[in-house]
This record gives C-alpha cells, sequence and structure tokens, in this order.
C-alpha cells in the first residue's frame, strides 16, 4: 500500500471514531513526531559537537603535570 492509500485509510477510519478517540490518536501522533523531532536534534548537536573547532585548543595543550608531580598514591 502507497503512503498516500494508507493516508486516505487512516483518515475514512478516523472518521468512525468518537471524539475522544481521535483526541488519543491525536495525541499519540504528536508523541511521536516528538520523538522524531527530539532525534533530529540530538544528531544535530551530535554533528556540530563533532565537527566543531570549538574544542580544537584541547588537542594542542601542553601538559601541565607530570606522573612524578604526584606527592601520594592511593591504591
Amino acid at each position: 500500500m502507497s503512503r498516500e492509500e494508507l493516508i486516505k485509510d487512516i483518515v475514512e477510519k478516523l472518521r468512525q471514531l468518537s471524539d475522544s478517540r481521535i483526541q488519543e490518536v491525536s495525541d499519540y501522533v504528536s508523541f511521536l513526531a516528538s520523538k522524531i523531532d527530539g532525534k533530529i536534534i540530538s544528531e544535530g548537536i551530535k554533528t556540530l559537537a563533532s565537527t566543531s573547532k570549538s574544542y580544537d585548543f584541547l588537542q594542542n595543550e601542553e601538559e601541565l603535570y607530570q606522573v612524578t608531580d604526584i606527592k601520594e598514591k592511593y591504591l
């Protein structure tokens, strides 16, 4: 079944439902849409963070401390 046929079938089934059931379907569709939006936003943030040059200075940062600087060792 194609996307358009599926949508038409769903609309016909929705017409048969009571108002309260249609509200439940609407709430569920909104929930699904928000999950998709959240995933898109998360992926976008991950991409921005991984390609950002903001933290490049950390790659070239010199080591401030050596193992010999440790005064007490805890085991």
